[in-house]
């Protein structure tokens, strides 16, 4: 009597696991399928073949998440607990060898699948119109740096650097080449043009992260590390740090807008006349 009670406790126990991890399956799939939380819409073209990558390797994890998980429910049931004596299995060689090549294969795959993306991003030369900003992140904001007209940036100073006299970058405003340099705390970039963004970290490691770009960098202290795009969309998104940061870091965002070319000029001239009358 107490074996048959102990198989029926068996029984109901794997009957109601087997039927979880069926269940957790199934609303896991849908949940993807379904994109009930997903990524907003990629602004860029880069991003585009980013969403691809990240399709195959669901696809390709998804497929394997379900079987696996379907095996285990199936697993739980099969071997359950009936009153006879446990078995013990060594293993299949062949099995192991196969799946372990399977991952391997899978994975090196997704890898090389992924390197081109991560080529135009990372090692493509600079087109001859591209617009160049440099972003500085500090404990706990960004500032973005325009060359103004003549499209060179002027001569920085260390000793110069002062971030509550407005001059985090440390301008030199004696050099003829910074007079017209822009410094905003906010990130506007022109629709449809090549983006060169200049990464640098005052105080510790930052990172620049906008979830419609599809790109996330590392600011690095010492290191000036190119980041290039191109918007194809307009409109107003957000520039948040997502590398801790100290105590304030929920705090390092700016907003980043992509305007229409004639937007963009205009907003340029409006920010050089505002740096000129005071300087």
């Amino acid at each position: 009597m107490q074996t048959k009670n102990r198989c029926a406790g068996s029984t109901a126990t794997a009957v109601i696991l087997a039927l979880f991890l069926v269940l957790f399956t199934l609303i896991t799939v849908y949940l993807f399928v379904s994109k009930t939380w997903w990524f907003p819409e990629s602004i860029t073209p880069i991003g585009h073949e980013i969403d691809a990558q990240t399709r195959r390797t669901l696809w390709l994890t998804g497929v394997v998440f379900v079987l696996s998980q379907l095996g285990l429910a199936w697993v739980v049931w099969r071997y359950r607990n009936r009153g006879g004596r446990a078995r013990y299995s060594h293993g299949n060689n062949t099995l192991e060898i196969l799946w372990t090549l399977a991952t391997a294969v899978a994975f090196i795959g997704l890898g090389v699948l992924a390197q081109f993306t991560w080529a135009k991003i990372h090692l493509a030369e600079p087109a001859t119109d591209t617009v160049v900003i440099e972003v500085l992140g500090e404990q706990f904001a960004w500032n973005f740096r325009y060359p103004g007209p003549d499209g060179k940036f002027g001569r920085t100073r260390t000793d110069l650097i002062n971030s509550g006299a407005g001059n985090p970058f440390g301008i030199d405003r004696s050099d003829p080449a910074a007079a017209d340099d822009i410094v905003v705390p906010i990130l506007n970039v022109p629709v449809n043009r090549p983006i060169e963004l200049r990464l640098r970290a005052k105080d510790v490691i930052h990172s620049f992260f906008v979830r419609e770009l599809r790109l996330k960098q590392d600011a690095v202290p010492g290191l000036e590390i190119p980041l290039r795009f191109v918007a194809e969309r307009t409109g107003d998104f957000e520039l948040v740090c997502t590398e801790l940061c100290g105590m304030g870091h929920q705090r390092m965002r700016a907003p980043f807008s992509v305007k229409t070319a004639a937007e963009y000029e205009q907003w340029l001239r409006d920010e050089l006349a505002l740096l000129q009358s005071n300087p």
